[in-house]
């Protein structure tokens, strides 16, 4: 059996972890600053930013269920890839032309819409292409690119605002080009293997009969993956927090800068650990991290601190993601990986528009503090139902063998 070490990491997801980097600069670019675009430039209220987080997030979390079973069905799943960024890049022009918080919805909307169509098929090309092996270190390799280009995007528009003046809207035209790259990438580089399983009958993914297909195991991962959602909000507030500490407009984009770094730096050794040890202990420590994070968040009274729950919130995203995925690859056939990452999509969806819109309205009528502290409560709610579902079994069996 070969090490782990020697088994080298397939180009496609070399390709893969690129396209998400271009893609997300682009995006982290603009999502850096329109939180503070909309409620200063737009005059929009912090619910109205919940509002619109939640909606276009959900969007795309419940657009993957269905894009996942497409993608089962035809067994191709470059084509929805395809569909999915080229939509997000034909989203990135309408928000420098945005004059209303209107504007802004329809393209964070159609963006989403382009996320939710090719989520699911990525990742369970991913899943494909991987080795059995080093699955959770190809899933964190991605996760990682993706996040460098998340930590370059708010950099690019902290450099851009000082170029131009903090001419918001003219940085944000220099969104556009790294989503034109990740097209091109994707046309160019991505290879998709030609597999002999038997097409399945095409179906709805909710269909009764289908979700019985799926493990225990399995559905305590969209369970716990659930409550993970509504203790992680959308992280516009991070950045009206920051606005709220008095953090000039220039600045506002580190915000993301130090989150995506902090997520850059732990996704793929965070990806690499989960080969080599259970994987629950790692969302263990996530949610240890997210509950510190809003802890410090809640608290912050100067930007220091502040930039340490961020770091927090950033070493949460890169320990819980990867992982997650990986369980989901583990626990489902593999004809039904693309429906069974939709469907975990399609649940964590629902209630990303419920945390988002618990947020705005805690933050609107309680404060900031409130927002952060109902999301430790969350957080806490999911290292219960961890601890119940894997944990202490793990504890118990590791006991009775000694």
């Amino acid at each position: 059996m070969l090490n782990k070490l020697t088994i080298p990491i397939p180009r496609t997801i070399w390709a893969l972890g690129f396209v998400s980097l271009f893609m997300d600069l682009s995006s982290e670019l603009i999502h850096s600053l329109l939180p503070v675009y909309l409620v200063t430039t737009l005059g929009a209220s912090a619910l109205t930013v919940g509002l619109i987080e939640g909606i276009a997030e959900a969007t795309a979390q419940i657009v993957k269920v269905f894009s996942g079973a497409i993608s089962d069905y035809f067994g191709r799943r470059k084509l929805m890839l395809l569909l999915g960024y080229g939509l997000a890049t034909l989203s990135k022009p309408l928000f420098p032309m945005a004059d209303s918080a209107l504007t802004v919805f329809s393209a964070r909307f159609l963006d989403r819409i382009g996320k939710g169509i090719r989520g699911s098929p990525r990742d369970a090309l991913l899943a494909d292409v991987a080795p059995a092996a080093i699955r959770g270190a190809c899933f964190g390799l991605r996760q990682s690119l993706d996040s460098i280009g998340a930590f370059l995007g708010p950099l690019l528009a902290i450099l851009l605002l000082f170029l131009l003046n903090n001419d918001i809207k003219t940085v944000l035209w220099a969104a556009v080009i790294p989503s034109i790259l990740a097209v091109l990438l994707i046309i160019t580089v991505i290879d998709e293997p030609v597999t002999n399983t038997e097409k399945p009958p095409f179906q709805s993914p909710l269909n009764w009969l289908q979700l019985k297909q799926f493990s225990m195991h399995y559905w305590w991962v969209v369970i716990i993956g659930t409550f993970f959602t509504l203790a992680r909000f959308s992280e516009a507030f991070l950045v009206l927090r920051a606005q709220q500490m008095g953090l000039t407009l220039s600045w506002i984009p580190l915000v993301m800068v130090v989150m995506s770094l902090a997520y850059a730096l732990s996704a793929y050794p965070a990806g690499w650990i989960s080969d080599h040890i259970n994987k629950k202990w790692l969302l263990g420590t996530s949610l240890v991290l997210l509950i510190m994070a809003d802890l410090v968040l809640a608290h912050a009274i100067s930007m220091p601190v502040l930039m340490i729950g961020v770091t927090f919130w950033g070493l949460h995203m890169g320990f819980s993601q990867g992982t997650l995925a990986t369980l989901v690859a583990e626990t489902t056939p593999p004809q039904l990986k693309g429906t069974a990452f939709g469907l975990f999509n399609f649940v964590c969806g629902i209630f990303m528009l419920l945390a988002s819109l618990i947020a705005g309205w805690l933050w609107e009528d309680f404060g900031a503090t409130a927002t952060f502290y109902c999301g430790a409560g969350f957080a806490f709610l999911a290292i219960t139902l961890l601890i119940i579902a894997y944990i202490l079994p793990i504890i118990v069996s590791e006991s009775q063998g000694k």
